[in-house]
């Protein structure tokens, strides 16, 4: 029997103040979802639980749990304004 060694890499990317809880980048293997990988955030940066912002993944904003892809990119955008 053979194992699935392939990994699936998913890039994740930070802007404005979340920068500052998990830097500006971070690549994780094998997560299949949005849910799961806010799952994984939250555990590594605790401090994301109490931020709100939006998600996109490959340029497009989500706003359910979305499937995710090898490798695709996901970006955390926090709330803006501007004038």
């Amino acid at each position: 029997m053979l194992l699935n060694t392939t990994m699936m890499r998913v890039e994740v990317l930070f802007f404005g103040k979340l920068v500052d809880i998990a830097g500006t980048s971070l690549v994780l293997n094998n997560i299949i979802s949005t849910d799961e990988l806010l799952e994984q955030l939250r555990l590594q940066f605790p401090a994301l639980a109490a931020e709100k912002f939006i998600m996109a993944v490959n340029k497009k904003t989500i706003s359910a749990n979305t499937p995710l892809t090898d490798n695709c990119t996901v970006v955390l955008l926090p709330p803006f304004s501007g004038g």
